[in-house]
């Protein structure tokens, strides 16, 4: 519904990417305040404060029309339009299912919890299609139903911040004691967090090209598709990607955690770029969904196998550093896409994020096939 929002105002493609640059750029800036300070508050607390600017987020974007508030909403807020795993809560969460969790079941466990979350995506995609029935059952504008429909947003943060504020605080329940907080936020895993967070970044950069928001406008663009057709098939991509998962932890158990990211990964990008290539809507749209049915197994096996490879008290942090590059680096893609969107309804930044997206594959195969997990070594074998 964003790009459709904006579009509505009158914004331009490059516009309307500065806008998903800042949402991006926001998203960074808060995953990395959570990796370096999260170990020294309270995950409850952590918790509870991200919900509470979700909220002020989707009040911003209801209330705000001028095009530089919005960017700096989208800045300061938690909005994010990938679709993904990149999110404010991402680092805290993922610790805490690490937990207590027997190694061979971690990938599993990460299914699981991505599914859920990719069903809510699926089912919002869909519900895009309400303020257009809304607003022509009523003779309202749609930009202006659009524009209260943020409202939701605050709406879901406010239940969050309830379910939040209810979990356990950390420490010992009965002595009410605080958990020792570790010095730094990282230590023994530095060198292979940041060889990880190198490729992720190079990944997420090319992820930048084809966030959700700017493969909608694309589809504007290119075949003059309603709003409430992309919101459709978003809705049956977001179903195929969380269905996809479940096949994740099968294929890791047999093929191994990388090589599972990899053989998933470079199919997706190469139906990517075939989708930029069609000449009509629904090869197009074949080809995406096709992508989409691969494109997101390997995000449990991703975050599984950084959690495998650090040590317990440094998961959060871990997942903060892998997570921060990735969101910096998608940050700037957005506007290279919106650029060359502004010159015609191409598809270059399909082609251009596909691409990259492979080359990233290949070089995650070439540095870290020989470094599997604990439990895929010989020795967790036998």
């Amino acid at each position: 519904m964003l790009a459709s929002y904006l579009h509505g105002r009158g914004y331009t493609p490059f516009e309307i990417s500065a806008i998903v640059t800042g949402t991006l750029l926001g998203s960074a800036l808060l995953t990395l305040l959570v990796g370096l300070a999260g170990h020294r508050i309270g995950r409850r607390r952590l918790l509870f404060a991200s919900a509470a600017l979700m909220l002020a987020t989707g009040l911003g974007f209801a209330l705000a029309t001028n095009f530089w508030m919005l960017l700096v909403v989208a800045v300061v807020g938690t909005m994010n339009p990938t679709a993904g795993d990149v999110s404010v809560f991402l680092p805290t969460e993922q610790s805490l299912l690490s937990e207590g969790t027997d190694a061979r079941d971690r990938t599993s466990l990460f299914a699981r919890y991505n599914l859920g979350g990719l069903f809510a995506a699926a089912l919002g995609s869909l519900g895009v299609g309400i303020p257009v029935a809304l607003a022509r059952a009523a003779g309202w504008p749609l930009v202006e139903v659009q524009r209260a429909s943020f409202l939701i947003y605050a709406i879901i943060a406010a239940l969050l911040a309830v379910v939040y504020a209810g979990t356990q605080p950390d420490g010992d329940a009965a002595t009410g004691s605080e958990p020792p907080r570790p010095a730094a936020p990282l230590r023994e895993s530095r060198g292979i967090v940041l060889r990880l967070s190198a490729l992720f970044s190079l990944d997420a950069f090319g992820g930048g090209f084809v966030v959700q928001t700017l493969i909608t406008l694309w589809l504007f663009e290119r075949f003059d598709m309603s709003v409430a057709t992309a919101g459709a098939i978003f809705f049956v991509s977001g179903l195929l990607a969380a269905l996809s998962q479940l096949a994740s932890p099968w294929l890791a158990s047999r093929i191994g955690l990388i090589n599972t990211m990899v053989y998933t990964h470079l199919p997706a990008n190469a139906f990517l770029i075939l989708a930029a290539l069609m000449p009509t809507a629904p090869l197009a749209i074949a080809f995406l969904l096709a992508r989409m049915l691969l494109s997101a197994m390997d995000v449990p096996a991703r975050q599984s196998y950084t959690m495998a490879v650090v040590p317990p008290e440094e998961r959060a942090a871990a997942a903060s550093m892998t997570n921060v590059p990735r969101s910096l680096a998608s940050a700037f893609a957005p506007l290279a896409a919106g650029y060359m969107l502004t010159f015609g309804a191409s598809g270059g930044p399909l082609i251009v994020g596909g691409a990259i997206k492979i080359v990233y594959d290949l070089l995650l195969l070439w540095q870290f096939r020989a470094h599997p997990p604990p439990e895929e070594r010989p020795a967790a074998a036998s």
